[in-house]
């Protein structure tokens, strides 16, 4: 029988209103993806040095080549897990997959923390290198962290505004950059490079064995681009070719760049001016040592606008990534649905972006009057991004056990054979090294300890609070949910 009813003059008809719900739009490209991560690893070259000179002192480019090595086991496994999982999530994604919602929450949770100290620290050393225009960029606490506090407030409003209006920017800058810093290398090996002087310089200069350890933790934190290209697997177009892909191309990269300016470094100048007049633009030092007075007078000011450009945009990709991070655990109910709420026009997570810039900005906030806030921005960098390595590595190695069955486009190879499943060598590696210096680290550095354990306390109540008043199981996974338009 047809239903032959329509609405007379007069009738009111309802109609429901419709909850658009929306998913990230996949518009990247591998060489999006590149830039995103090299964006923070690249740029880390930048801070790192002159942060792992002040503890690890002459073996600074022993701290940043062990580092290295960790950043290759890092790299291969947020390969396989996200070519595995093209999701949004990276560690907190491989954790909730591999054990349950609880360890995915707390995976993601100490990421974030991660996440905004890359913020805040790349934001803090934008201006002592732009101190080549001005003096007081780099000379006055106050104007430098007021400037760092202004980029982190700029680059809020322009990731609500999207990733699309800001990704081509850091194409450009990242090619550029890696080309000076290529140049860099090459010039500072013909004008600079002196094995005499720069093994006198390493061995007169050892660390003690705390220290050594410590800087190869400070030397973790460029490790985060490897979170930031793995975030955005869930806006890139083929993810599970493209950011396998990508990470390899960034393995290359970062090691010849990392082993080149480390030495040209401490070729440049001492350890001790590395640790004190550099620390916080070491680049610009290797350029203000420089024989020739030709390339100072070309390089000094060209650092200063490259520096600029690139930590500018690892500010951004830091943004960019704890954004979609925070995407991926409201669409996963591990957090409060606000934290993923998606823009009404510009269709970003705007609520994450806003309150996690602000979080960065308050950590930022001890420039003003602190001594030490440099070393302690790295260091409670250290206690979130290796916890969440930590939960990386032992996510693969639970899933080849737990889910062998999951396709695996990009697949580790130099496996051992436990209980008849192949187990990847350097997702072992990976792990026992990351858990030694996390516990290293809470041992040795009280600021990071106890704010690190604050941090996470506090997610935890919220989690437990946020599961409990919605009737969902604290471990048990409590299915996706679409994030509503806001």
């Amino acid at each position: 029988m047809h239903n032959n009813w329509h609405p007379k003059p007069g009738d009111r008809v309802f109609r429901p209103r419709r909850i658009k719900r929306y998913r990230l739009r996949r518009v990247l490209g591998i060489p999006a993806l590149f830039s995103a991560g090299y964006g923070n690893v690249g740029s880390s070259i930048y801070y790192a040095l002159g942060i792992v000179a002040l503890v690890a002192m002459g073996a600074t480019p022993v701290a940043l080549g062990i580092a290295g090595i960790l950043f290759i086991f890092t790299a291969l496994t947020y390969a396989e897990g996200t070519a595995m999982l093209p999701e949004a999530g990276g560690s907190a994604s491989f954790a909730r997959h591999g054990f349950n919602d609880a360890i995915g929450f707390t995976a993601g949770w100490a990421l974030m923390l991660s996440y905004i100290v890359t913020i805040a620290i790349s934001a803090y050393t934008i201006p002592p290198y732009l101190g080549y225009f001005w003096a007081p960029f780099k000379d006055s606490v106050i104007m430098g962290t007021a400037v760092s506090m202004g980029i982190v407030f700029f680059l809020m409003t322009i990731n609500v505004i999207g990733v699309k209006e800001t990704s081509f920017v850091n194409i450009g800058a990242a090619v550029i950059d890696l080309a000076t810093q290529v140049s860099l290398v090459v010039i500072g090996f013909i004008l600079l490079f002196n094995p005499v002087v720069l093994l006198h310089r390493i061995f007169d200069h050892w660390p003690t064995f705390d220290n050594l350890i410590l800087g190869i933790a400070l030397a973790a934190i460029a490790y985060t681009g490897i979170e930031t290209m793995s975030q955005m697997a869930e806006e890139t177009r083929q993810p599970e070719k493209r950011v396998p892909r990508s990470l390899v191309m960034m393995i290359f990269a970062v090691l010849v760049i990392f082993a080149g300016i480390s030495l040209v470094s401490l070729s440049a100048m001492t350890p001790q001016e590395l640790a004190t007049d550099w620390s916080r633009d070491p680049i610009a030092g290797i350029a203000a040592n420089l024989p020739l007075v030709l390339l100072r007078d070309v390089l000094k000011p060209l650092i200063a606008v490259l520096a600029g450009t690139i930590l500018l945009i690892a500010t951004n990709a830091g943004l960019m990534g704890i954004s979609r991070l925070a995407f991926s655990l409201g669409s996963h109910r591990l957090v409060p649905p606000m934290m993923s709420r998606v823009h009404r026009r510009f269709k970003t997570p705007y609520v994450s972006i806003i309150l996690f810039s602000l979080v960065a900005i308050l950590i930022l906030s001890p420039g003003f009057f602190a001594t030490d806030v440099f070393k302690n921005m790295g260091t409670l960098y250290a206690f979130g991004s290796l916890l969440a390595f930590m939960f990386a590595h032992a996510s693969i190695l639970v899933l080849r056990a737990k889910k062998p069955e999951l396709p695996r486009p990009f697949k580790l190879s130099w496996n051992l054979r436990f209980r008849g499943y192949e187990m990847p060598i350097s997702a072992i590696l990976g792990l026992v090294a990351t858990t030694v210096i996390w516990l290293i680290i809470m041992i040795t550095q009280p600021y990071s300890r106890w704010v690190g354990l604050a941090w996470m306390v506090v997610g935890l109540v919220i989690y437990a609070i946020y599961r409990r008043r919605n009737g969902l199981s604290l471990t048990q996974s409590a299915g996706k949910s679409l994030p509503k338009e806001g």
